[in-house]
């Protein structure tokens, strides 16, 4: 029997590092358009998944309309919740690496549609039996809440550093003053 190739290993790191973020010779622009095209293309399969669930929707009887995978509570509750955190998390890195650039208020409007019609389409298709829909609102603003928090405290952090920077400054004057004051 043959051992596995040190070749082939050297050559799977290899590929790994080609692929990999170079500062000397991507920049950031680069790095925004491929985060763009990845977020984009997650957005995508999750809003479609939402609207279109695994499995269809019933076609007759009582429950025409909803979905079929939803007869598995747990399970339906599990893709809801996730696909509805990997959707709100596109929107919101999309909107962020989109700020201030030409036509950002139209983008922000089209995301914001783009969350509703997932809403209603999940609403729609959802028996309101199986699912409470605030584990979905709660999923929808995770990572807005994440984001708010993350810049709330790096503001209060850094508030924390130049009150420490001020304070030593000022000390280094006092002392100084006070060392001018006895020559």
């Amino acid at each position: 029997m043959s051992q596995p190739s040190t070749t082939h290993n050297r050559r799977s790191a290899s590929m790994l590092k080609m692929f990999q973020f170079d500062k000397s010779i991507h920049t950031t622009d680069d790095a925004r358009n491929v985060w763009l095209v990845v977020v984009s293309l997650i957005a995508a399969v999750t809003f479609q998944a939402g609207v279109n669930p695994p499995g269809g929707v019933w076609q007759d009887g009582d429950h025409a309309g909803r979905a079929i995978y939803a007869s598995q509570k747990v399970a339906f509750y599990v893709f809801l919740v996730s696909n509805t955190l990997a959707l709100s998390t596109c929107i919101l890195v999309i909107t962020c690496f989109t700020y201030k650039f030409p036509f950002y208020i139209e983008i922000w409007a089209a995301t914001a549609s783009m969350m509703t019609t997932y809403a209603s389409a999940v609403f729609a298709v959802t028996p309101h039996e199986t699912v409470h829909f605030r584990y979905l609102l709660i999923a929808a603003l995770v990572p807005f809440l994440m984001r708010i928090l993350v810049l709330f405290f790096k503001k209060c952090r850094g508030a924390e550093n130049d009150s420490e920077i001020e304070s030593q400054e000022g000390g280094g004057e006092k002392n100084g003053q006070a060392g001018d004051e006895q020559v």
